[in-house]
């Protein structure tokens, strides 16, 4: 099942020379497994709530290759680039998949209680 790496980032005004070079190389790194960004520099629009910062979503083909690519040697190579500028929070979560129906997970949580 496709999996989620989604990052909620605070960047500064002005990006240092570290993030165009963190961004330069960051695709050859998503590659080898098979990520790909979903989204990356678009505009949020918040409804509700607050949202500073920007959202960058890149898909992979499961949770376990996200984090072989996020603990790569490749990866462990940049990341620094970024880390030490942009403060943010990273997670990696699986898809619910296409099958999903919430009234009978709403159904399943309801017997549950």
């Amino acid at each position: 099942m496709n999996a989620y790496g989604i990052a909620h980032l605070r960047p500064p005004a002005v990006l240092p020379e570290d993030v165009f070079r963190y961004l330069e190389r960051i695709q050859a790194t998503l590659d080898p497994y098979g990520g790909k960004f979903v989204v990356h520099g678009a505009e949020v629009q918040v409804l509700e709530g607050e949202w500073p910062g920007a959202l960058v979503v890149i898909e992979f083909p499961s949770a376990a290759v996200a984090r072989e690519w996020y603990d790569s040697p490749a990866y462990r190579a940049i990341l620094r680039l970024r880390a030490d500028h942009i403060p943010g929070d990273l997670v990696i979560v699986e898809g619910c998949g296409p099958d999903h129906d919430s009234a009978a997970m709403a159904a399943a949580m309801r017997a549950a209680v």
